[in-house]
């Protein structure tokens, strides 16, 4: 049985792609794993991409997994890249599901907007209820803190260039929905180009969150590129 395992999304924790293990269960041995920083996990001195990918080699060696094939989740498969970039032999094969790509000291002013606290606690409650019961006994507060302060640093300096995209040689499938507003095609597709050995794979009516994306077709796209 293969090994597949589930990487989360900036902000979120491993309890959001829970549906998506249940099902894939039984057809792989499926692992998932927080982030230092969330989902209640302790935060670390580093909170960055490279703290994460050395998260996700130490799960790897904790458990001894082999053949590793991962599902990275926006940031998780930013993490995921970064880290087959870094190691090669690392993964078998890499899916990612609105992945962010493109930075710029601007963009990255655009994205830290929506993660300011006192305005998630004025216009959408029930969101700043939710990170606080999915990452307690951590303050969800501190925690978009710091998820801004990483993300400005990518703003200023992106950790994967061409370049790097262009050394990587693990089959890889990117997968962005169309009505993803937060990542776009043309910034996934570009990415696709590099990647020597990629495909690009463009999901209808899928929006960013992945508690909107179909269960069921995350398992089609993820089960037939791991074949």
């Amino acid at each position: 049985m293969k090994t597949l395992l589930l990487l989360h999304g900036a902000i979120g924790a491993k309890d959001q792609l829970q549906p998506l293990a249940e099902a894939l269960q039984g057809s792989y041995e499926v692992h998932t794993l927080n982030f230092s920083g969330h989902g209640g996990e302790p935060f670390l001195n580093d909170f960055s991409i490279e703290q994460f990918a050395e998260e996700v080699l130490q799960y790897i060696s904790t458990h001894q997994l082999k053949n590793v094939h991962v599902f990275g989740y926006s940031m998780g498969g930013y993490v995921a890249l970064f880290l087959a970039n870094k190691q090669q032999h690392t993964f078998e094969k890499i899916v990612t599901l609105a992945t962010k790509f493109s930075w710029s000291p601007q963009l990255a002013q655009q994205e830290v907007k929506m993660l300011d606290p006192k305005i998630i606690e004025e216009r959408i409650p029930a969101f700043a209820k939710a990170l606080e019961e999915r990452h307690a006994p951590n303050s969800w507060k501190l925690l978009m803190e710091k998820t801004s302060t990483m993300i400005l640093g990518l703003g200023e300096k992106p950790l994967l260039t061409q370049e790097d995209f262009q050394n990587i040689h693990t089959p890889v499938k990117l997968a962005i929905g169309n009505a993803d507003k937060m990542v776009s095609i043309e910034e996934t597709s570009e990415v696709a180009n590099w990647l020597p050995n990629s495909r690009l794979l463009i999901l209808q009516d899928i929006p960013h969150p992945i508690e909107k994306a179909s269960i069921p077709r995350l398992v089609e796209v993820i089960t037939a590129f791991m074949k």
